[in-house]
């Protein structure tokens, strides 16, 4: 029989749609798909939940949907966070091993990183991530693992990431009142993060590759390289403002925009934009016919706007000419037809749109991109648990060492 412990479960709260996920962890490597659902989302405006109720009716909508199809209930699952509110900045810790040199321990290690962990916070914000970048022991810098070294000084470079409070408790609330809890403190995950463990393979993140998620009302940037997280960022501009332009330049309604920016999407964005689409007016208006071309009069100055923030939020943390692996684009957004051709060309690197994998028994809908954030949180509950499973062994390890005696 099945365990509570044998599942884990991913829920992707954004703007414009919400995904829930359930997943087994079986005997193999990768956790298995058992059910997942997708509900509208209501209740947001500018990446802030406005109306709590709302959200809380769309969670609930894509959590019985997961349940039904899976067959189990999701009474946890790892949240993504996303918005204007998340901000990134590096950060530097010092300890002091003492004046003969000697070797760095566990205890050393954690001392340090908490060091780089002891920003002073404006008020009303709070640490969502920490992430380690490099360590240095005396002289000694670009060291991925301190332990075991020998030295009078320890240093760590690390990568924070931040969260407006108010946001994350309404969206920890929002959660909680679906009647799904977080399996542990650090149930809240970066989505940007969270889409690179589903998009991004290991040699990528050595080489160098910034990963772009195009949600519905924000992009999540995040930089790799040298295999860590160097930068963080998020853009206020997403998919919805492409469905928003489209809406006001046909006058047609946003759902028909909506659409008409997905059949945009789905064309040959090679071949000549010469074909033509049937345009529902507003109201009584009756319906127009305008060509592809007409429409890329529309969409390709917003395309110029997001590849032009991407370029200066590159440029200002200095991570412009480090990117060997490129960019991937993921989200919704980045089915948008020629948006990687077109930002490979300004950037003159590799761009490629991203589809999530790490999971068995997938299929092709889960392997849109719209959907690696929730794949990747799942994939970043599993690694999660892992690892604690390797420090509680290892917790083990010493003690019956200590209770038999031996060293």
């Amino acid at each position: 029989m099945a365990r509570r412990n044998d599942f884990i479960g991913g829920l992707d709260v954004g703007s414009s749609k919400t995904c829930a996920l359930v997943c087994q962890l079986g005997e193999g490597s990768k956790p298995v798909v058992l059910g997942w659902g997708v509900a509208e989302s209501k209740g947001w405006r500018k990446g802030v939940i406005t109306n709590l109720d709302a959200v809380v009716l769309s969670i609930k909508k894509a959590v019985e949907e997961a349940e039904t199809k899976a067959g189990v209930p999701l009474d946890t699952a790892y949240v993504g966070v996303a918005g204007p509110h998340i901000k990134g900045v590096n950060s530097h810790g010092v300890t002091a091993l003492g004046e003969r040199p000697r070797e760095v321990t566990l205890e050393d290690k954690g001392r340090v990183l908490q060091a780089a962990q002891g920003i002073s916070l404006p008020a009303g914000r709070e640490l969502l991530h920490a992430w380690p970048q490099e360590f240095l022991v005396d002289s000694q810098d670009s060291i991925r693992e301190p332990m075991g070294m020998t030295g009078t000084r320890l240093e760590a470079h690390v990568h924070l990431v931040t969260a407006s409070t108010t946001a994350l408790e309404s969206i920890v609330t929002a959660v909680n009142r679906a009647g799904i809890a977080f399996p542990e403190i650090n149930g809240t995950v970066f989505e940007a993060m969270a889409c690179a463990e589903a998009c991004l393979a290991p040699d990528e993140r050595e080489l160098g590759i910034a990963l772009l998620d195009i949600g519905g009302e924000s992009s999540n940037l995040i930089v790799y390289q040298e295999g860590t997280v160097r930068h963080t960022a998020s853009l206020p501009l997403g998919g919805e403002h492409f469905t928003n332009d489209i809406a006001v330049g046909l006058r047609t309604p946003i759902p028909e925009a909506e659409k008409v920016k997905r059949a945009w999407g789905e064309r040959d964005a090679e071949r000549p934009a010469d074909g033509m689409l049937e345009i529902p007016g507003v109201g009584d208006r009756p319906s127009r016919v305008v060509s592809y071309a007409q429409l890329g009069e529309i969409i390709e100055p917003r395309a110029i706007d997001l590849v032009e923030l991407v370029e200066q939020e590159l440029t200002r943390a200095g991570c412009r000419k480090q990117l060997g692996a490129g960019i991937a684009l993921c989200g919704g957004g980045a089915k948008l037809g020629g948006l990687a051709l077109f930002a490979e060309q300004r950037f003159e690197l590799p761009v490629r749109v991203a589809r999530p994998a790490g999971l068995e028994k997938m299929g092709e809908e889960l392997s849109d991109p719209a959907f690696a954030t929730v794949v990747g949180l799942v994939c970043y509950g599993r690694r999660q648990r892992l690892m604690r499973e390797t420090r509680e062994r290892g917790w083990a390890g010493k003690l019956w060492s200590a209770l038999s005696g031996r060293s």
